[in-house]
């Protein structure tokens, strides 16, 4: 008869033993990241954060685009992913932290989306994302589901950073490194939850290259026809509003999700 090894690592489905890694290690060795953040409605924000978390010190949302290439723990494979982030702090009984909450992510692999939701509770579901297009010096990059877009990002006018532009991105981003979600599994029936409570990612990057410019991301508006799993997100993300790009930035670089001396953890 099977039996559970409490100090094991399962994932459904998990009668086949614990999930194998040879060759562990979160390195992502080549990572081609677009980003870009804008001002939003502070009390329309608000409104998708669950307590303790609250909306920063300005109400930003950060809309980041990866291509992720030589991934350690797919045996070298790759996948791109899309996520949306809100500047939050979290005010628990023990935990105060600033950093970001990931509101989605869209991933293009199904392994990545199961460990993430299931393990570390970043809320990821599943979008067709393209490599980014780079043509005449112009960055771009969609993600659809049912071959209807979701959001179009583009990127132009890259320089590097100055000096000053660089200082002023570390003061500005200085102890608010902490990526953070919500693990949400519901009860066998749907109603309820089995478990709800915050938790905390750590993630270290490494950039070996960085460039400025001007983004504007756009969202459509979809039918439950169109996408009948996620159009209430899509729609609640284009409803907030744009009221200004304060950062863009396309880099290159290496992404480590298992940092040796910082674990995942629930946040309390």
């Amino acid at each position: 008869m099977f039996t559970f090894n409490p100090n094991e690592r399962y994932q459904m489905p998990g009668f086949f033993g614990p999930r194998q890694f040879p060759k562990a290690s979160g390195r992502y060795h080549h990572v081609t990241s677009i980003v870009v953040s804008y001002l939003t409605d502070r009390e329309q924000l608000a409104r998708y954060l669950p307590a303790p978390f609250e909306v920063g010190e300005l109400p930003i949302v950060t809309v980041a685009y990866a291509c992720n290439k030589e991934v350690d723990w797919l045996a070298g494979r790759s996948y791109n992913l899309l996520g949306v982030h809100a500047a939050v702090t979290f005010k628990g009984e023990k935990d105060q932290l600033e950093g970001a909450l990931t509101l989605v992510m869209w991933e293009n692999l199904t392994d990545p989306i199961l460990t993430g939701r299931e393990v570390q509770g970043i809320p990821k579901i599943y979008a067709d994302i393209p490599d980014h297009q780079v043509i005449d010096g112009v960055w771009r990059v969609n993600a659809s589901h049912y071959a209807n877009r979701i959001v179009e990002m583009e990127v132009r006018d890259l320089r590097p950073p100055t000096t000053e532009e660089t200082a002023a991105f570390e003061e500005a981003t200085k102890g608010k490194d902490n990526w953070m979600g919500w693990k949400y599994i519901p009860n066998p029936d749907g109603v309820g939850p089995a478990l709800s409570h915050a938790t905390l990612f750590p993630a270290e990057n490494e950039i070996s290259e960085i460039r400025v410019g001007q983004g504007t991301v756009s969202w459509d508006r979809l039918t439950w026809e169109q996408n009948p799993t996620q159009f209430h997100i899509v729609n609640a993300l284009a409803d907030l509003p744009n009221l200004g790009t304060v950062y863009t930035a396309v880099s290159k670089g290496s992404t480590d999700l298992a940092p040796p001396d910082r674990a995942p953890r629930i946040l309390k």
